[in-house]
């Protein structure tokens, strides 16, 4: 009995010991994962934070340029669901191209050919379709007979036909520089100048062929000068309605006539601009433009730094003196007004928050400044001749001096919440173009002082953006006083509100000289 009894103890040890060394190993793996993300517990805030980590987070990476990555994208597709994630996707891909390029297509198209008029209404002649042969310029068959009647010169012809080509090139060009363009972007409805143009041009080519087939083609004009001057009248009409299009294209909205005032949601960021009179969705665009240029990245994880926790406190009562327990009703107007103080008084807490997280990053600004200057001093420019060390490219320059102030970096970085947008040969590559480009210190620090316009943003930089607008008027009507609309994308919102600028009644008021003269009067407080 004793034997096995000792037996069974020591098979229970070994079990146990087996269970610790797998609690240890898991332990051991949980570390590992816990080194690239790291999960952040309920400190006050009511809510679990999990913050990702792009550069490495352990205390060696200033001392050590080695970054090592993980295939833990979560973007990473396989074969199975390749069909399934992006059948849908290249379908609205296509059709959103195709809504790109069909306007432009079309107007291309039909500028081709009222292009091509005149110069085909000037070749028929000379072709001889259907036995028509227009005569030359000097002269004119008189009807009936076979006398030639002098009508000009061979010099006027020419003289037409080489206003005619210039004229045409003008217009070429003109259209080039106006039209020949890749769109700025997609709208949901029609520009209706734009369709107004083209409606001209369409009306007025198909009039003049009209009158070229009935008047000219079916009747077989023999006078060659009269089909030319027909020719540089319709050049001349296609010039008029270019000149039409610049007015009302690109002058027409130049003139200010609002105010707009773009509101990002949910940080409040604002901005205010004077703009002309344009259509709902052709400001839209150009809020957009100017958002992406002036905005300040939208960084969400600064958000999470002053927020508190919305739960109610959780209150527990004790009877102390023996009395009889409380009523429900009772217990809660006690719990509620226990809140509203510690709600009253959140305030303050939020204050000194805020002031403490400014001197913190302030603090650590000046450390990054101040590695930066020293790391910089570093690195010399040969002038030619060869010195005692070994020259280095800007890349080898970069990777040498980058440890120096890489754990400043990193932790203004973190600091500021700006540490996922950046990787570490991203850092080095902008830290090396710095130094061919014989920049600064401070210039170098630019991109990491602030959080930078949203356009240079290389994390979220697209060719292309979706943006939904959304309005309570039709969005090809012409903006007025009061008009409101808001642009979205993700979570991400701009509210858009228009103001007209009042009209300045300016009086003038004459200051008679006899007035502009003063006197010095003194008592004896003064000390003059």
């Amino acid at each position: 009995m004793d034997s096995d009894t000792g037996r069974s103890e020591r098979s229970e040890t070994s079990r146990h010991r087996s269970r610790g060394r797998n609690r240890r190993s898991r332990g051991v793996e949980s570390d590992r994962d816990d080194r690239s993300t790291r999960q952040i517990p309920e400190d006050g805030t009511g809510e679990e934070r999990i913050e990702v980590q792009i550069l490495p987070q352990d205390d060696n990476w200033g001392d050590n340029t080695t970054a090592i990555t993980g295939n833990t994208s979560e973007t990473g597709i396989s074969m199975e669901n390749m069909s399934e994630r992006f059948g849908k996707d290249l379908d609205d891909h296509i059709g959103f191209d195709c809504a790109k390029y069909v306007g432009t297509m079309f107007a291309a198209v039909l500028a081709l050919f009222a292009f091509l008029s005149p110069v085909a209404m000037v070749v028929l002649p000379k072709i001889g379709i259907n036995g028509w042969k227009a005569e030359n310029c000097t002269c004119k068959l008189e009807a009936g007979t076979d006398k030639c009647k002098p009508i000009g010169t061979e010099v006027q012809c020419e003289g037409l036909l080489i206003s005619l080509a210039f004229k045409l090139v003008i217009l070429v060009i003109g259209a080039w520089a106006l039209f020949v363009r890749k769109p700025r972007a997609t709208m949901p409805r029609i520009f209706i100048y734009r369709v107004v143009i083209l409606f001209l041009v369409f009306v007025l080519t198909f009039a003049f062929w009209l009158f070229y087939g009935f008047r000219i083609f079916q009747t077989q004009e023999k006078d060659y000068h009269s089909i030319i001057l027909f020719s540089v009248s319709l050049v001349d009409a296609l010039l008029f309605i270019h000149y039409l299009t610049v007015i009302l294209l690109e002058i027409r909205h130049l003139q200010t006539q609002y105010i707009m005032k773009i509101v990002r949601s949910p940080d409040g960021a604002s901005m205010s601009y004077t703009v002309g009179q344009l259509s709902i969705q052709r400001l839209a665009v150009w809020a957009l433009e100017q958002y992406y240029k002036d905005f300040e990245v939208y960084n969400h994880y600064l958000e999470n730094i002053s927020k508190k926790s919305q739960k109610m406190p959780q209150f527990k009562f004790y009877d102390v003196d023996g009395m009889p327990s409380q009523t429900p009703h009772s217990k809660s107007r006690a719990i509620f007004a226990a809140a509203a103080r510690r709600r009253d008084s959140s305030h303050n807490d939020r204050f000194y928050e805020e002031e403490e997280y400014k001197r913190r990053v302030q603090k650590r600004r000046a450390r990054l400044l101040t590695a930066a200057e020293e790391a910089f001093t570093h690195i010399k420019r040969m002038q030619g001749e060869a010195g005692p060390a070994i020259p280095m490219d800007p890349q080898e320059a970069a990777q040498a001096v980058f440890p120096s102030m890489a754990r400043a970096l990193q932790k203004f970085l973190r600091i500021t919440r700006q540490q996922p947008r950046y990787t570490l040969e991203g850092v080095l590559e902008h830290l090396a173009n710095c130094i061919s480009n014989d920049m600064s210190p401070k210039a170098f620090l630019e991109r990491y002082l602030t959080q930078g316009a949203v356009i240079y943003n290389d994390r979220e930089y697209k060719s292309s953006h979706n943006w939904v607008l959304i309005s309570d008027s039709l969005l090809s009507s012409a903006v007025e006083h009061g008009t409101i609309f808001n642009l979205r994308q993700g979570e991400v919102g701009l509210m858009v509100s228009i103001r007209k600028l009042p009209h300045f009644n300016l009086t003038e008021e004459v200051l008679d000289p006899k007035m502009n003269k003063f006197v010095l009067r003194l008592n004896s407080e003064t000390s003059v």
